[in-house]
Formats: C-alpha cells, sequence, structure tokens
C-alpha cells in the first residue's frame, strides 16, 4: 500500500512538471520574448509596392555581395539603380500621400511604374564573364551560377532577352523563321514561326 502510494505521488509530480508551461499564461520567468521577426516587419499588402520591391532589392544586393556572388562593379552598378527605383518610388508615394487626389494617384502611381521598369529592367541580355564565358543576370537576384538559364532559379523572373522577331512560346528564345523546332528546348514551332 506504501508503495502504491509513493508511486501515485511521483506519477503526480510528473504530471504537474509535464503540465506546467501549457498551464502558466505568459513566458517561462528568465526567457525573454523575441524581438521583432524580420517577415513582421514587412506588411504582406505592400509586397507588390515599387518602393517594398526596391528596398528589398537592395537588401538582396547587399547579401549577395557579402556571400561573394556579386563583383564590386555590378554591385555599384545595381545599388545606383535600385537607390534611385527606391527614391522615385518614396516620393510617389508622398507625392500621392500629400496630393489625395483620384487624378494625382493615378500618375504618381503610373511614374512609379514607369522609373522602376526603367531602373530594374525584367529583361536582361547575356553578359560576358571574366573568363569570355556568357553570364546571365537576372535584375533581381544578380548574376546567375547556372549555365544557359532561361528562368532565374531564385525569384523565377524570365531571363530570356526579349527583341524582335518571332520567340518560342514555351521557353521564349529566339526563332528563326525557317524552323520547325525551338533550338533551346525542342518545342514545336507553329507555322507562323511563333512557339506552338
Amino acid at each position: 500500500m506504501l508503495e502504491m502510494l509513493a508511486g501515485l505521488l511521483v506519477a503526480l509530480a510528473a504530471l504537474a512538471v509535464v503540465l506546467e508551461p501549457l498551464l502558466r499564461p505568459g513566458p517561462a520567468p528568465g526567457v525573454t520574448p523575441a524581438g521583432p521577426d524580420e517577415s513582421d516587419l514587412v506588411d504582406v499588402r505592400d509586397l507588390d509596392s515599387p518602393k517594398v520591391q526596391a528596398l528589398i532589392a537592395l537588401r538582396e544586393i547587399d547579401f549577395d555581395r557579402a556571400t561573394g556572388k556579386l563583383s564590386d562593379e555590378d554591385y555599384a552598378t545595381l545599388k545606383t539603380k535600385y537607390e534611385a527605383a527606391a527614391l522615385a518610388a518614396i516620393r510617389a508615394e508622398e507625392a500621392v500621400a500629400g496630393a489625395g487626389e483620384a487624378a494625382g494617384v493615378a500618375e504618381a502611381a503610373g511614374a512609379v511604374a514607369a522609373s522602376v521598369s526603367s531602373a530594374a529592367p525584367r529583361v536582361v541580355a547575356p553578359v560576358k564573364g571574366g573568363n569570355g564565358a556568357r553570364r546571365v543576370v537576372c535584375p533581381t537576384c544578380g548574376p546567375r551560377p547556372e549555365t544557359a538559364p532561361i528562368f532565374c532559379s531564385t525569384c523565377g523572373a524570365s531571363l530570356v532577352v526579349r527583341g524582335g522577331g518571332p520567340r518560342c512560346r514555351h521557353c521564349g528564345a529566339g526563332l528563326n523563321d525557317s524552323a520547325r523546332f525551338c533550338a533551346e528546348c525542342g518545342g514545336a514551332v507553329q507555322a507562323g514561326g511563333a512557339g506552338a
């Protein structure tokens, strides 16, 4: 009988130790609550805002330079472009906040879209690397390590240069007028020259 009572007391003590954190309101003593997470600092409703996009791009190129993915020349070029885009977006948002008119909002939004698209175009041309090999540079993520990427492996942006002439609808590569298949992806080409 005495052993049973001792076992019951040990079981109740173990149960109390296990359930104590669940029943106590608030953080444990001696534990400081974590500071705001980086994701808490960004309003998810503003992720499409040109200002947020430009500021995220600035942070990304800083990280890419720190990890050695981005050369100093590329960093300086991209930083200048993204700083200009961020400043234009911030000024446009301030103008929108000050104006408060529907016409002013539409005009400022158009100006921001134009300044960001001109500062960081989505279509990029391959550039020569240091060893003479062709490297592709994503406007958001910087130089890509892949041999001949069609899309950025990080953000998914198309890395195919847009220009005149027919294009494959599968990969966006340029097509010859007489081509029946795309030389890049092997996709069938329609009779008119556009990708099938």
